[in-house]
């Protein structure tokens, strides 16, 4: 299921990076103290529903193979 606070937030951030970043606003100005408030409340959100769940991720084992970039040649 969606997320919608998380959605509405994460919007608003975007936005009001996208501003300060247009005007070039300096970190005192409001808009960015409200990006600073968000980053918190998405922090806090992340953590509650982090907290519901106690599964841990495993670890993906690295493919071994296919591309060879940076490897010396063989031979």
């Amino acid at each position: 299921m969606a997320d919608l606070y998380l959605k509405s937030l994460q919007s608003e951030r975007k936005a009001l990076w996208a501003t300060c970043r247009l005007k070039g606003l300096a970190k005192d100005t409001p808009e960015r103290q409200r990006i600073i408030q968000i980053d918190d409340a998405i922090a806090a959100h992340a953590a509650r529903a982090g907290a519901g769940k106690a599964k841990p991720k495993a670890a993906k084992p690295k493919a071994s193979g296919g591309s060879s970039k940076g490897k010396a040649p063989k031979g």
